[in-house]
């Protein structure tokens, strides 16, 4: 409600041409119930990788950093949720690159913690922080298989707390 009312005064400010192209983009956002804004990266190996490539499967994306105590501490539940979990969701994990002070920091993260889902590169920050507004780290979102933000967390979760997520979708 607060945000259709906001969107209307900001329409009304801005002059009534402005009101469909504000309404029009409406749906897609970065909190639950809002369409997941898609995007592209390049995976630490070279490949590119597109939110749409998983569409028709839950996708569970993640943000962090190697420099941030509790992405370190949830990356062993997330790498044990897409070992169990692989079949029913895509685990996503977008590296806040732009904010790596030492971005060969990263390879030796992933290595160390045997991750085997795709890190994907955020090195301009603009999906971090443009398109998912991320102001802190880890911040994680569960996308069901439409696209559509089921769950939202910023902190770190728990395997516990991942495969409730999952029930949300499937």
């Amino acid at each position: 409600m607060i945000k259709k009312f906001v969107l209307l005064v900001l329409a009304i400010a801005l002059g009534w041409g402005v009101y469909n192209t504000v309404i029009a983009d409406r749906s897609v956002g970065t909190e639950i119930g809002d369409k997941a804004a898609d995007f592209t990266l390049t995976t630490l190996d070279g490949e590119e990788v597109s939110l749409s490539d998983y569409k028709g499967k839950p996708v569970f994306l993640n943000f962090w950093a190697t420099w941030c105590p509790p992405c370190k501490e949830e990356m062993p539940d997330i790498q044990s949720f897409a070992d169990v979990h692989g079949e029913e969701v895509t685990v996503l994990s977008v590296n806040f690159t732009k904010f790596e002070p030492d971005k060969e920091a990263i390879p030796a993260f992933v290595e160390a913690n045997q991750l085997r889902f795709p890190i994907l590169m955020d090195r301009e920050g603009n999906v971090g922080e443009n398109l998912y507004k991320v102001i802190s780290m880890p911040t994680s979102f569960m996308v069901d298989g439409e696209g559509i933000i089921r769950e939202k967390r910023v902190g770190p979760l728990t395997l516990e707390d991942m495969e409730k997520w999952l029930d949300h979708v499937n």
